[in-house]
């Protein structure tokens, strides 16, 4: 609501100013003007107040501003005669927002020309009643030739104002579509990085679930020890016993995030082509970010294909992110998917950057290795081509690093059955 009180506040200040943009058709008091065009923009936009409150507010502050002008300009300044001289034209904007109100305009924005055309009968019926106001004869007003030329002028006009007001409009829901896309990106990959925190997490509570088994065992054998093999036996049961707690702490965790991205239905799937666009936009911002200039292509031989989002996120954007980080300066990065036999989808990840060492290639995926290190000289986690082997490897499919080709120094393909990522039937 306060939002509206502004836009009416702008409306009283708007609409005299530009009421004195004018001319006269009739060689008399009576003016076409801006303020007419005004008016009608601001009774589309402002559809919160009712138009029979903002159009007699008008017209006092119309009359009032030029009261106004006639008070600085007219020496000496007759009030009462300047007041006569103005009052039809307040007329005018109550004529105008009663029938606006009368017809529910604002309520008929999806028929456009219903709008312009219940607007043109409007204001020609408001500059009758202010012509009939200035006029000392009523026969004088309604003759064909002034309602034919009223008639095209607010034709013209309303039209005008409308397609105007429609294209702020357009421009307008665009912006909003656009705020909503990237709102829609960014949770995708938010929940694209917590799906791939709890595939690290069921790993922890597994590795977990090992060592409590194993200072288990350890408490069984040194029970059985005599002297101070009792006393460790009784720490290694604490221990246990402590692991434990973390355990099921981690498990509650991880029933959370479970419940949070297992819940699947018909969002958890988007086309390929769509998935592919909000990586190569994820990533040139994070390109920018670094401060690096990349160009990133891709190419989907089947972009309608609805694969699972949090899946297929998680996997490529982690190769293309590597690909990034590891461009010094300025670089290429090019994705790729296509349809092998009908049963398998294969992704590639290729990037012009300084390639990875021989030596380098035979640790890739093993857990903690990394050769990224930040300002400060600190290691990367070293989990990332970990994950997505891991991943690849529980739907059934392989990821490998493939030598450059075309230019491209670095080449991850990732292979996966179609039936183990797209929307079960």
């Amino acid at each position: 609501m306060r939002e509206s009180v502004y836009i009416l506040l702008l409306m009283l200040i708007a609409v005299p100013i530009a009421g004195e943009l004018k001319f006269h058709p009739f060689q008399d008091d009576f003016r076409i003007s801006f303020g007419t065009t005004a008016f009608f923009f601001f009774l589309l936009w402002l559809r919160k107040i009712p138009s029979y409150i903002s159009g007699p507010l008008t017209g006092c502050m119309v009359i009032l501003f030029r009261l106004g002008l006639d008070w600085i300009a007219d020496e000496p300044f007759d009030l009462l005669a300047s007041f006569q001289m103005h009052l039809p034209a307040f007329f005018f904007y109550v004529t105008f927002s009663v029938i606006f109100a009368l017809f529910r305009v604002n309520q008929l924005h999806h028929v456009p020309l219903a709008v312009g055309l219940l607007a043109t009968v409007a204001e020609i019926a408001a500059n009758l009643v202010e012509l009939a106001f200035r006029s000392p004869q009523w026969d004088a007003v309604f003759q064909w030739e002034v309602i034919s030329s009223v008639a095209v002028i607010a034709l013209i006009r309303s039209f005008f104002v409308l397609s105007f007001f429609n294209m702020i409009q357009l421009r307008q829901a665009k912006w909003m579509e656009e705020q909503q896309r990237t709102r829609n990106e960014h949770m995708l990959m938010l929940v694209s990085s917590l799906y791939e925190e709890s595939i690290h997490l069921k790993k922890t509570l597994q590795d977990v679930e090992e060592i409590t088994r194993d200072c288990y065992e350890l408490y069984r054998g040194l029970k059985e020890t005599d002297g101070q093999g009792k006393g460790y036996a009784k720490q290694a049961l604490r221990i246990a016993g402590q692991v434990h707690e973390v355990k099921k702490d981690n498990q509650r965790i991880y029933a959370g995030l479970s419940k949070l991205i297992s819940d699947e239905n018909d969002r958890d799937y988007m086309p390929l082509g769509e998935l592919l666009k909000v990586i190569v936009r994820a990533n040139e911002k994070y390109a920018r970010l670094l401060g690096k200039d990349i160009r990133l292509t891709y190419r989907v031989d089947v972009p309608f294909l609805a694969c699972h989002i949090f899946t297929t996120l998680s996997l490529l954007n982690n190769l293309a992110a590597n690909a990034v980080e590891a461009i010094r300066e300025r670089g290429a990065i090019a994705i790729t998917v296509t349809l092998e036999e009908g049963q398998f989808l294969l992704f590639t990840v290729k990037d012009d950057g300084p390639g990875i060492t021989p030596k380098n290639r035979e640790l890739l995926f093993v857990p903690g290795f990394t050769t990224k290190y930040d300002v400060s000289g600190n290691p990367s986690t070293g989990i990332g081509l970990c994950y997505v082997k891991e991943v690849a490897d529980n739907l059934r499919g392989q990821v490998e690093l493939l030598e450059g080709t075309d230019g491209y120094t670095t080449v991850f393909t990732i292979r996966l059955p179609v039936a183990n990522l797209v929307q079960k039937g």
